[in-house]
């Protein structure tokens, strides 16, 4: 697998970009968002972005459900899963995690 140079990491990715890598539809992407699972923006040319954390909400979106457990529980515990701060990612600052869906 190659390796993402830190600029590529800093690059948010498309919707359609998202759905491939994820394994999922671009529809499910939005209905993701929709239910406020993931969170995107608006670039400048009005199409939708997403920073890289949205890939790993995916993943662990996909196993939760493969588990059995419903969206509406996933979703009450992504208060224990931190949001990237898209504006930091937009303006090339590092993102920083902590914690963990528990």
């Amino acid at each position: 697998m190659a390796r993402i140079t830190p600029e590529e990491h800093k690059r948010p990715l498309s919707v359609g970009q998202i759905a491939t890598r994820s394994g999922v539809a671009v529809s499910t992407i939005h209905f993701y968002e929709s239910k406020g699972l993931i969170t995107g923006w608006r670039s400048s040319g009005n199409q939708r972005r997403y920073g890289r954390d949205v890939l790993r909400r995916v993943a662990v979106i996909k196993v939760a459900q493969r588990l059995g457990l419903p969206l509406a529980t996933i979703l009450r515990r992504w208060t224990h899963f931190p949001e990237a701060d898209h504006r930091r990612l937009r303006t090339g600052s590092a993102c920083r995690h902590s914690g963990a869906l528990s």
